[in-house]
């Protein structure tokens, strides 16, 4: 089994010592030395590679984003889990393609939430290299729920550019999206279509701990909103979704085998 090598830049040995130790319970992690200032930081993911630091917002020397950005421009560019006990830098961390923003103190659930995310990430491309997705923000009351206020499920809000300005959506309320030409199609419950530049693929890995399902190469479904798979032809199927226009979708005949196994199973 390959491990995966964490990174630690927390300058408060206390919060530093309780993230170690969850991290050395897991058998596929391989803690790296820490770094308790965002300069050592640097010096220290030059040296040891990690595949994956936590970083803490506020960091004495250099801050964490300014050491986020730093590292994104290295040539061995790692994910990034934001801890910190200020909310207000979310959006920062999503322009920074941050896999995940851990908000202190945060649960077990939420540890295990985030270091699912990393795994994900880590089996569909094979190693971290220079892989970025962004991350769910979960917040106190007064703002976002954390995700034990939802049965267990993630809350969260996914950042998509539309256009010339940036949008923060819900995932469980996007119905589907659709490959047109050089761009993807957002369609979200509400009736919002969102115009986004990045690849089917790519929101497909931003959506990875979601309900989300390829049912042909041009389109992505929430299965969560599917309303009824309708028979088409040669065993091919038309999923029609929760929506007020009844949106047909196509369904590959090896997708609806996928689907039907996958439905089975819930």
């Amino acid at each position: 089994m390959k491990r995966i090598k964490v990174m630690i830049a927390e300058d408060e040995r206390l919060a530093r010592e309780e993230l170690a130790y969850l991290l050395e319970q897991e058998p596929d992690i391989e803690m790296l030395p820490y770094a308790s200032s965002g300069r050592e930081l640097l010096e220290l993911a030059a040296q040891w590679q990690p595949d994956v630091v936590f970083l803490d917002v506020h960091m004495p020397e250099l801050e964490g984003l300014q050491a986020a950005r730093m590292l994104k421009a290295s040539p061995h560019s790692p994910l990034i889990v934001f801890t910190t006990a200020y909310d207000e830098y979310a959006v920062e961390a999503f322009g920074l393609n941050a896999i995940d923003y851990l908000l202190k103190p945060y649960s077990h659930i939420r540890f295990k939430e985030s270091l699912e995310r990393i795994r994900a990430r880590y089996a569909g491309s094979q190693g971290l290299s220079g892989a970025t997705v962004p991350a769910a923000v979960h917040a106190r009351p007064g703002g976002l729920q954390p995700p034990e206020a939802k049965a267990g499920k993630m809350s969260g809000l996914l950042l998509l550019d539309d256009g010339d300005k940036h949008v923060l959506v819900d995932p469980e309320a996007i119905l589907y999206a659709v490959r047109e030409e050089r761009i993807v199609a957002i369609h979200t419950a509400e009736g919002q279509r969102i115009m986004s530049k990045q690849t089917l693929q790519e929101l497909e890995e931003r959506l990875t701990g979601y309900s989300f399902f390829r049912p042909h190469r041009s389109y992505l479904v929430n299965v969560n909103r599917i309303a009824e798979l309708s028979p088409w032809t040669n065993g091919a199927y038309n999923i029609v979704m929760k929506d007020e226009l009844r949106t047909v979708i196509p369904l590959s005949r090896e997708a609806a085998k996928d689907l039907f196994r996958l439905l089975r199973k819930a």
